[in-house]
């Protein structure tokens, strides 16, 4: 069961890591340009404050990225693809089997966002703020086009390694003490548990961004848990069944109908 450390799939993963992160500045310094307008009254210059959070990021993700293809190797997860194109095995007819499938849960996951949005979450969050909140999102900072196009990198590559190959791997190899298979991988029902439970990670880890556009009430909470924890779900079955890489082109399809396609 135990799979050797590639270095090679961890400097991969790593410096697409780093890539995502810088890839998102654009955008969260759009959703933040309110609390911006004033450079002068920062403690540092803008420039030195982004390469210190670029660089406390690249260490951050090159820990989760390593822990992850620790634990990952240990339960038969992992990046697959990746893996198997290293090797110089021809990957192409695994990719066009399950690519679709990726595409279609990161766009369904994105509609079903929408939909709670609309029908229950936003009137809800009316009644509850008043004019302080606008549909989807809501008028304070909108991001452009590009620039959702380029956060939803962050979201396919930076929050899968976190959330599915760090967090969703760590709790399903700590399941596997409690219940595992005979060939020593863990149960169907301890998959489950660790894709819900990072789901629900998931969800909370968007409150931050969440706190920039409106208050972080307890319908607020509810609504970030269970619009991105519904999604979470569908990306953690895809790591769990099919490999990182199609959880990553899930999540960032639905980034992509989110930030790029709401924003036109």
């Amino acid at each position: 069961m135990n799979k050797p450390f590639n270095w090679k799939v961890f400097f991969i993963l790593w410096v697409a890591a780093i890539f995502s992160v810088i890839a998102i500045i654009p955008y969260s310094l759009e959703l933040q340009s309110g609390t911006l307008q004033n450079l002068d009254m920062l403690p540092i210059p803008l420039p030195v404050l982004l390469a210190i959070q670029i660089a406390q990021n690249a260490i951050m993700f090159g820990v989760l990225t390593a822990a992850g293809l620790f634990f990952a190797n240990r339960i038969g997860l992992g990046a697959p693809i990746l893996e198997a194109r290293l090797r110089g095995e021809s990957v192409a007819d695994r990719v066009r089997a399950n690519l679709s499938l990726s595409i279609i849960i990161g766009v369904v996951a994105s509609l079903l966002i929408i939909g709670l949005e609309l029908v229950i979450f936003q009137p809800a969050l009316l009644r509850e703020l008043g004019d302080s909140v606008n549909p989807l999102n809501l008028q304070t900072a909108q991001p452009a086009a590009w620039q959702g196009f380029l956060a939803s990198f962050y979201g396919g590559i930076a929050e899968e390694i976190m959330l599915r190959l760090f967090v969703m791997s760590l709790l399903a190899w700590l399941g596997s003490f409690i219940s595992k298979t005979t060939e020593g991988r863990p149960t169907s029902a301890v998959f489950w548990i660790a894709n819900i439970l990072a789901a629900v990670l998931f969800g909370l880890g968007h409150l931050p961004a969440t706190a920039l556009l409106i208050p972080l009430t307890p319908l607020v909470i509810t609504r970030a848990i269970i619009l991105n924890g519904l999604a979470g779900v569908g990306f953690g079955w895809l790591y769990w069944k099919r490999g990182l890489e199609f959880a990553m082109i899930a999540h960032f399809s639905a980034d992509i109908v989110l930030h790029v396609l709401l924003a036109l």
